[in-house]
C-alpha cells in the first residue's frame, strides 16, 4: 500500500513547507501530497484561500503579491514554497499528488507544471493531479493525455466510478469516512487504484490494507511506514 504524506509530514512539520516534504521522504514515505493555487505570479503550494491560520496575518492568498507571501513565516521559519521549490524534493522514484485548489488558465497551468516537472527529477508517470472539481480535470487531461488524475470525492456515490470513467482517471480518491470495503472492491475491479485520505489511526490502516487500497494519505508517514511494515512481517511469519 503506497504511503503519501498529506502536506508533507505535517504532523511533526508546518504544513505544506519544503520541511514537511524533505521528512516524508526521510520517513520513507512513497510520495508526498500538496495543495496549489494559480497564483499571478504562479502555481505556489498552500491550502487555505486566507492567510490567518498558516502564517497569522490578515488577507487572502490571491489578493497578496508573491513578494510579499514569500516573505511570510507559516512556522518554524518556514515560507510558502512554489511549485518547482517542493518538486524539487521529490526523489527521481517518489511520487507526488497536486491536489488543485484554485485554477482560472488550464492551459497556462499546465505549461507551468509541465516546465516545473522538466525542471525537477519528478519522473510524469509518477505524477498525479486531483482536484474535487472535476471540470478543471477534464480540461488538464484534453491538454495532457498523458498525466494521472484522480477523482477527488468525498462521498460514496451510487455509481462510484461514473466520474472515474468519464475523466479516463487513474485513480478515485475517497474520504476515509465515505470508504467502506464494497466501494474498494467495486472500484479496484472497474480497474480503477483506489486511494484515501485521511487515514492517521494504525487501526484504519491495517484496515484498509487488508481491503487493499491501493495507498492513503496521511499526516504521519514515519507511523505508516512503521505499521505496515509490521503488517508484513506478521504476514509472512504466519505463512513460513
Amino acid at each position: 500500500m503506497r504511503i503519501y504524506a498529506h502536506r508533507g509530514a505535517s504532523k511533526q512539520a508546518p504544513e505544506n513547507s519544503l520541511k514537511a516534504f524533505k521528512l516524508a521522504f526521510e520517513q520513507a514515505a512513497d510520495g508526498i501530497e500538496f495543495d496549489v493555487y494559480q497564483h499571478d505570479s504562479g502555481i505556489i503550494v498552500f491550502h487555505d484561500r486566507t492567510l490567518m491560520r498558516r502564517a497569522n496575518v490578515k488577507g487572502y492568498l490571491l489578493e497578496t503579491p508573491f513578494s510579499e507571501l514569500s516573505t511570510l513565516d507559516i512556522g518554524e521559519g518556514e515560507r510558502i514554497p512554489t511549485l518547482i521549490d517542493t518538486l524539487n524534493t521529490v526523489p527521481p522514484t517518489k511520487w507526488c499528488n497536486i491536489e488543485i485548489k484554485h485554477l482560472v488558465d488550464v492551459k497556462r497551468w499546465v505549461e507551468d507544471v509541465k516546465k516545473a516537472v522538466n525542471a525537477s527529477n519528478v519522473n510524469v508517470s509518477n505524477l498525479l493531479v486531483s482536484s474535487f472539481n472535476h471540470h478543471w480535470l477534464k480540461a488538464i487531461k484534453a491538454l495532457w493525455p498523458e498525466v494521472k488524475v484522480g477523482a477527488l470525492s468525498a462521498s460514496y456515490e451510487l455509481d462510484c466510478t461514473a466520474s472515474a470513467r468519464a475523466l479516463n482517471a487513474y485513480s478515485v480518491n475517497i474520504a476515509l469516512d465515505a470508504v467502506d470495503k464494497s466501494f474498494v472492491e467495486t472500484v479496484l475491479n472497474a480497474g480503477f487504484n483506489v486511494y484515501v485520505y485521511t487515514v492517521d489511526e494504525p487501526k484504519d490502516m491495517l484496515m484498509l490494507a487488508k481491503w487493499g487500497v491501493t495507498g492513503i494519505f496521511t499526516n504521519v508517514p514515519d507511523i505508516a511506514r512503521q505499521i505496515l511494515k509490521a503488517n508484513s512481517e506478521n504476514r509472512e511469519s504466519n505463512e513460513e
